[in-house]
């Protein structure tokens, strides 16, 4: 369990970066924050799928037909979530849009990890 969160936390902090930056570049170029999100959420996924699959769970022996359904349906349900918990701190709250946007990566994390843990990868090594 120690090695599979090691890994998630390099893998979901290099996705989290590059969502991070996708959406910091993006917004700046006239592109409204909610969708920047979801240009670098498709980015992102696919930096958090390959990671996950060969580094956090080892699951490269499983077949795509199999983990790839099954992390884009766990990562969609955490792209909501971001989206919702986004769109809610965006509206209520003061804060920069940086600053939303990490809270909300951060707390989408730990539900990633248990789905994909649980159901996404269900029957790798780890």
């Amino acid at each position: 369990m120690s090695r599979e969160l090691f890994w998630f936390a390099i893998v979901g902090v290099t996705a989290l970066l590059v969502h991070f930056l996708v959406v910091s570049l993006l917004v700046p170029l006239g592109l409204a924050p909610l969708f920047a999100n979801v240009l670098a959420y498709l980015v992102a996924f696919q930096v958090s799928y390959w990671g996950h699959r060969l580094k956090t769970f080892e699951a490269g022996h499983l077949p795509h037909r199999q983990t790839l359904p099954r992390f884009f349906a766990v990562a969609s349900f955490g792209f909501l979530l971001n989206e919702t918990l986004y769109f809610i701190l965006l509206c209520t709250t003061p804060l920069d849009y940086r600053v939303a946007l990490l809270i909300v990566l951060l707390v989408v994390a730990g539900v990633t990890f248990v789905l994909s843990r649980l159901w996404a990868f269900y029957g790798a090594k780890a």
